[in-house]
């Protein structure tokens, strides 16, 4: 099915008794397309409740990611020749993601935000001044997404439920602050069965062709609705799927040694008369990229796999206009934003060439508390 189709295709729908469904279904398409899509019909209708895998399941993450790192490696095997980052399941393991407030102990009213609440915020407001919006969305974990290819000491139930609870209440803590949080989870859940792939790279730490795609669909759904969309000057831009290989991160040195993995990705290219070339980030667009090596995955090149199909050149496809890109591989949340403070200083008039700041980041950064800090985005 081609993007067009796919973006046309009616969604599933919840009816009375979704049995009836399923059959004709299988009917109609192969064994392996009908699992997927009835498990999407399943997770569609509601997934089971979290409450009794949640705990046997941080603790198995917290155990294998102890042993990894006892180890001194940065990988983890899970089954299927899936490979997870230790630290991040060790963050989903402990939970490691509380803010104060947020699921920890109660706080003050008056008291103070600090870590990565305090940051976003401060960026928050500092962007709000200047006219300009936030759209904050953070990657979520593949052992969130995937959590069944961890290990099988824990029986994940089909469909998968959530279990980032505390993801959960620390993107609520942001919005009552005013924050606007684009959260996947829920919309990668559904979407692990995609056609061109899983939406995670299985050796790895980064999201796939398919997930990066996805993605980038979600996000320009958020952004058309904003009022001055509509005024952009647009354009159309070629796109297709391609096969590649790729040497994961996680099988590399310090990891597990794993062959090659089979990619899916989408390259998108400008077609100007008879050719046809990458669609560069512009510096001059009213949209900025900023983030970590998941908005350079696929669209660097080098040790990022490939060029051409990553987030900034979905984005580009998915809205019709380039954007414009402050991006890093440090995975420090804080790298991306120093970058875009020394450009800003080196441009005094950045700001009021842009309308919004899309940030994306591994969800695992907000974790490391200690690495956030505020940052002035003044000329």
């Amino acid at each position: 099915m081609n993007d067009a189709a796919r973006r046309e295709a009616p969604p599933l729908e919840c009816s009375g008794d979704s049995r009836r469904v399923l059959p004709t279904m299988t009917r109609s398409v192969s064994r392996l397309a009908a699992g997927a899509a009835a498990a999407t019909l399943l997770v569609a209708c509601g997934g089971p409740d979290a409450g009794p895998v949640l705990a046997p399941f941080r603790a198995e993450l917290d155990r294998v990611a102890r042993e990894a790192e006892a180890e001194q490696r940065i990988a983890v095997s899970g089954l299927d020749d899936w490979l997870f980052l230790s630290p991040e399941l060790r963050q989903v393991g402990r939970d490691g993601f509380r803010a104060p407030g947020a699921g920890g102990p109660p706080t003050p009213p008056t008291a103070p935000e600090t870590g990565p609440v305090a940051t976003i915020l401060d960026l928050h407001g500092q962007l709000a001044a200047r006219e300009v919006e936030l759209l904050l969305v953070p990657v979520p974990p593949k052992a969130v997404i995937f959590p069944e290819k961890v290990s099988g000491a824990v029986a994940i139930p089909i469909p998968v439920p959530r279990l980032d609870p505390a993801l959960e209440r620390l993107y609520d803590r942001l919005r009552a602050g005013g924050v606007d949080v684009l959260d996947l989870t829920d919309h990668f859940i559904r979407e692990r069965f995609h056609p061109e792939g899983p939406l995670y790279c299985r050796t790895d730490s980064h999201w796939s062709g398919s997930g990066c795609t996805t993605a980038a669909a979600a996000i320009a759904d958020d952004v058309r609705t904003r009022p001055w969309y509509a005024e952009l000057d647009t354009e159309s831009f070629g796109a297709s799927w391609y096969s590649t290989s790729i040497s994961g991160d996680l099988a590399g040195p310090g990891g597990v040694p794993a062959g090659r993995e089979e990619l899916r990705l989408r390259g998108v290219i400008r077609v100007a008369g008879g050719d046809r070339t990458a669609v560069a980030p512009d510096r001059e667009s009213p949209i900025l990229l900023l983030g970590d090596s998941h908005a350079l995955v696929f669209h660097a090149g080098g040790d990022l796999h490939a060029a051409g199909a990553g987030l900034p050149d979905q984005l580009a496809f998915e809205l019709g206009l380039p954007v414009d890109l402050a991006a890093t591989p440090d995975p420090s949340p804080m790298a991306a934003l120093d970058a875009l403070v020394e450009r800003v200083r080196a441009d005094p008039g950045y700001w009021g060439r842009k309308r919004l700041v899309i940030w994306c980041f591994a969800a695992r950064a907000f974790g490391a508390r200690d690495d956030w800090r505020s940052a002035s985005i003044a000329p």
